[in-house]
């Protein structure tokens, strides 16, 4: 897969998640918005309550989504046959688009009304997303390869020194900027720093990055280096800069990636078992939507 592909790719589920959720609030935003004990009384009732026609539907189709998503992606990064087809980073990207989309039409399903047994996998559900986007970043800060293994320290190391010599054997920078690159890169200041602590140094770190950035970038068109070659500078000083920092907090991300499927794990098993409870007494007592 190509960048540009890549980027159609990443581009098409926003697009797709973003039209649904503003069709589905604009359309049913008259029904929704309308006290529970009148909605019988609306025309839209037996379309979108829970049991309706759309709104049942929606429950079925984000439930399946949902479901999917997580099948596919276990499978693809547990089972090694698998493993031929396409990257893992892929694999991730759709399975959390399956697993967003899926989980806000679940939410249109319940038409905004949630109690008893059902309200628990609901709230599962809402944990297990947040949880999710929270992996998500964690994940990004662990160097991967775009298949998908992690990096290991030796391997990011190298890479590191490797950028450095190119920083200032190819491209002749100047000591002031060599400096501050290697100030704002120094991995002594991760060292015997908790995970607090470490974040807010990435949040730091981000911003001084840029202003390193700026700083070059100024640098660079005052001595009239070329287009291409001020990108090709910057893309490797940024590259540098990032590495650096995900070395630094190589070993907490680890653990914390750790911990974390501890707790996402739980309330995933938590929401299914509550989904398949749900969808078999909704069949028992005969709401099968169309397929009657």
């Amino acid at each position: 897969m190509t960048k540009t592909v890549h980027r159609f790719y990443i581009a098409s589920f926003f697009l797709i998640t973003i039209t649904a959720t503003l069709v589905l609030s604009i359309e049913g935003f008259n029904y929704y918005k309308t006290p529970l004990v009148d909605r019988f009384f609306s025309p839209l009732d037996t379309l979108l309550k829970p049991s309706g026609l759309i709104g049942h539907g929606l429950g079925i189709i984000g439930s399946l989504m949902m479901i999917f998503g997580v099948a596919i992606y276990m499978i693809r990064k547990r089972v090694r046959y698998f493993h031929k087809f396409g990257y893992l980073k892929h694999w991730l990207e759709f399975h959390i688009f399956l697993c967003t989309l899926g989980p806000i039409l679940i939410l249109f399903h319940t038409a905004f009304k949630f109690g008893g047994i059902v309200a628990v996998s609901f709230w599962s559900m809402v944990a297990v997303v947040i949880s999710g986007a929270i992996g998500k970043f964690i994940y990004t800060q662990v160097p991967h390869t775009i298949q998908g293994q992690m990096i290991s320290l030796h391997e990011l190391n190298s890479l590191s020194e490797n950028l450095s010599q190119e920083l200032k054997n190819d491209y002749g920078l100047s000591d002031k900027i060599i400096s501050k690159i290697e100030q704002i890169s120094s991995l002594d200041r991760y060292k015997r720093l908790k995970f607090g602590a470490s974040m807010a140094l990435v949040i730091q770190d981000y911003f001084g990055t840029k202003n390193v950035l700026n700083m070059l970038k100024k640098e660079l068109r005052v001595a009239n280096v070329h287009k291409i070659q001020r990108k090709k500078i910057l893309k490797t000083a940024k590259e540098k800069l990032v590495i650096s920092r995900r070395i630094g907090l190589l070993n907490t991300t680890q653990k914390i990636l750790k911990y974390w499927h501890v707790i996402h794990l739980p309330f995933a098993i938590i929401m299914f078992i509550i989904m398949f409870v749900h969808i078999a007494v909704e069949i028992i007592f005969g709401y099968t939507w169309i397929f009657k």
